[in-house]
């Protein structure tokens, strides 16, 4: 189908989908949209959203998608041509998750581009394969191009940490849809802002969701070696408290694939569920081993499995799984667009990136086409949109934050 075709359609179709979402009752276990991983196998197995929850790990009602601000606007935005960026990774291992971001951006930049012709805004994509050090090279290249006044990442918490310096002494406001180790706002960087919920308010709320709502007495902790993997653990192991069984607490490493050394851990311990902070591409293949180990305990993870490959590259072994994400999940109208124009659904930080993307243009619309002015704007933004709220305080974190919990079925 043709692009332009797509997106001048998709504002018409968000706006019947919003209308009708402000008319009917939402339960506390869903939304109007599918999840925001969704992805289908030969045995049909999807990732789908369940509930909403907050930090007591308490089921909470969603909210209203109806006030959302969308990339077209009125189609009356005016500006010098214009571009933001994207840093991710794009390949590599991990590369879904990047490229769940990019797409999500580029859709928004569609949709705003084609309401708006006088006001055009290019998206220019920076690939860090989610790795610290190449983000680290590639940083000074996004800085130097003064044609760039915002930024959506990077992706994951590990190249923020490398690179949140270097935008912040070149001004240049860095938007992430993803990085979520609580750790990046405490660094002083004036122009780091996060666009979901942190780990510590992950960890206790999915914690605590899986002591009360889930009923577990026992619980494994297995982490990798990065930095998001890091924070994540920390905190579900401090909210388990007592649930937390250290006896079969493990450590892995990205790119590993052999997981005899915990999974006997595990076996021995006999847990009610393991959970894993990390990344699909080791998440995968963990969770088929355990199930060939007839390890029994249900697995749980966080945002950096929640996606399309996890179950793609599982199969059935991941049916069963309870995955956890501060991503909400994408509405009817965004999800029936996003697959139109990538031939995919839309996963994890893809609505994220929509959002972010939507309020970078609608600063520069407004004519703040200056990293100065952009930056400024952005630190008093205040408005709705698909995923939640989005306000800042001066740290870069959300004035408020909720959780989401999906099943794998």
């Amino acid at each position: 189908m043709n692009r332009r075709v797509t997106v001048g359609a998709f504002a018409v179709a968000m706006a019947a989908v919003l209308t009708v979402s402000a008319c009917g009752s939402k339960s506390s276990g869903g939304s109007e949209g599918g999840s925001s991983a969704s992805a289908g196998s030969s045995s049909g197995i999807t990732i789908a959203p369940i509930a909403q929850i907050d930090t007591a790990g308490k089921e909470v009602p969603t909210a209203s998608e109806s006030s959302a601000i969308l990339p077209a606007g009125d189609g009356k935005a005016t500006c010098p041509a214009s571009t933001i960026a994207m840093a991710g990774a794009l390949t590599g291992d991990n590369a879904a998750l990047g490229i769940n971001i990019r797409d999500g951006a580029q859709l928004a930049v569609d949709q705003h581009n084609k309401a708006n012709p006088g006001c055009q805004i290019t998206l220019k994509t920076f690939d860090t394969e989610g790795d610290p050090q190449k983000a680290s090279q590639v940083a000074p290249q996004i800085t130097n191009d003064q044609s760039i006044i915002g930024l959506i990442g990077p992706a994951f918490s590990g190249e923020t940490k490398a690179t949140g310096g270097v935008f912040n002494q070149a001004g240049l406001v860095a938007t992430t849809a993803s990085a979520t180790n609580p750790a990046l706002a405490t660094n002083g960087w004036k122009t780091f802002f996060r666009g979901l919920a942190n780990d510590d308010v992950q960890g206790p709320a999915v914690a605590k969701y899986m002591t009360g709502k889930l009923g577990f007495k026992k619980v494994c902790v297995i982490k990798d070696d990065s930095e998001y993997a890091a924070g994540l653990a920390k905190a579900i192991t401090t909210g388990l408290g007592s649930a937390n069984d250290s006896s079969c607490n493990g450590d892995v490493k990205t790119k590993d694939r052999d997981f005899s050394a915990i999974i006997t851990k595990v076996n021995a311990a006999k847990p009610d569920a393991v959970f894993y902070a990390g990344y699909y591409a080791e998440a995968a293949p963990l969770v088929q081993q355990m199930k060939n180990a007839g390890v029994e305990a249900t697995f749980v993870s966080g945002d950096g499995v929640n996606d399309p490959q996890f179950v793609s590259q599982a199969g059935s072994a991941a049916k069963g799984a309870d995955l956890s994400c501060p991503c909400g999940p994408a509405p009817d109208a965004f999800k029936s667009a996003y697959k139109t124009e990538f031939n995919q659904d839309p996963g994890v930080y893809s609505v994220e990136a929509y959002d972010l993307a939507t309020i970078l243009m609608r600063g520069i619309g407004a004519g703040n086409t200056t990293r100065p002015k952009l930056l400024e704007y952005v630190r008093n933004y205040d408005g709705q949109g698909l995923a939640r709220t989005y306000k800042w305080t001066s740290d870069g974190e959300l004035t408020s934050s909720l959780i989401w919990m999906y099943d794998v079925k």
